[in-house]
């Protein structure tokens, strides 16, 4: 049974239309209003749990009272609830609407992510410099190992949210984001590449040409667009059914950060050629995986709200 817990602060003149709103939802639980007791904000304290199938409804209506203005929502996740009427309810009556997701958590989600502090360059960085050990040594397992590390992938996330919700301050911070930090992942490869080359360090194998990792980075091409598409279906996916696995595998399939990584070694050792399809590859991921991303987020909560206009139509009937 998949259900979340809210806390909520009411105003003492907003708490009879708010606890009207809970207490005529039939997939709201346990409802619990302490009157006067909740401060900073100061108000009336008010705990339910709710479905998680039909939480957007009515978090949807407790924001059209501005409760999030006068007052404050919470929500938590229920990892274990033991209640034979709730579990009636979500098998009964909810149906497929029962594995909807929560979309402010979904979007909570998002907006965490596009948190840019210093370690978000950092981790790009250093992402980039061990996609460099991995293309100048033609091993493999360091390139899905700087995919792992490099965190781009909330930024992008963070892009289509803001375009979808026409936030233009959420889109140029990530955009910004994302410039900034590919470019120092690039200086700072560069200075690493050009460093292992003037001290004769990359291997024989590199040196006559022989680079076969470098050369599937460097050469977009149809099945370039196919897996970022792919890639940027299952990345919102997996955050709106919360899937973890399924992310990981999205930063493992793309090839962001070993492009980067390929334009800052191609320029060390002058390989320009190499550099500019590498910043073809980069440029094209980020275009898709935001397009695609955008897209998604616009389809996932059309299917959803239409899976739940039919049920409650066959609620009413």
């Amino acid at each position: 049974m998949e259900m979340i817990h809210v806390r909520l602060v009411s105003p003492p003149d907003l708490t009879p239309r708010v606890v009207g709103l809970l207490t005529d939802d039939r997939y709201v639980f346990n409802l619990v209003v302490l009157a006067e007791l909740a401060r900073n904000p100061d108000g009336d304290a008010i705990e339910c749990d709710i479905l998680a199938g039909a939480a957007n409804s009515v978090l949807r209506g407790l924001r059209e009272l501005e409760l999030d203005r006068h007052g404050s929502i919470v929500i938590e996740p229920v990892e274990m609830a033991f209640s034979g009427t709730a579990a009636d309810a979500e098998q009964q009556q909810l149906g497929a609407l029962a594995h909807a997701p929560v979309w402010e958590e979904v979007e909570a989600r998002i907006r965490a992510e596009g948190t840019y502090l210093p370690s978000f360059y950092v981790y790009l960085v250093i992402a980039g410099v061990i996609g460099a050990v991995g293309i100048i040594t033609n091993s493999q397992i360091l390139i899905v190992a700087a995919m792992v590390v490099g965190p781009e992938y909330g930024a992008i996330t963070s892009v289509a949210l803001g375009i979808d919700r026409g936030n233009g301050t959420r889109v140029r911070q990530g955009l910004f984001a994302l410039t900034v930090g590919f470019l120092l992942a690039v200086l700072v490869t560069f200075l690493f590449s050009w460093a292992i080359r003037g001290l004769d360090l990359q291997p024989k194998a590199f040196e006559e040409g022989f680079r076969p990792v470098s050369t599937l980075i460097d050469a977009p091409n149809v099945f370039s667009v196919v897996v970022a598409v792919l890639a940027g279906i299952v990345g919102i996916m997996s955050l709106t059914q919360a899937r973890t696995s399924a992310l990981l595998g999205v930063f493992i399939s793309v090839t962001t950060i070993p492009a980067a990584a390929d334009i800052g070694v191609s320029c060390a050792f002058s390989s320009w050629s190499e550099a500019r399809g590498s910043l073809v590859q980069l440029l094209l991921n980020i275009v898709l995986l935001i397009l695609v991303g955008v897209l998604m987020i616009r389809f996932q909560r059309a299917v959803w709200r239409r899976i739940g206009d039919r049920g409650r139509r066959k609620g009413s009937g």
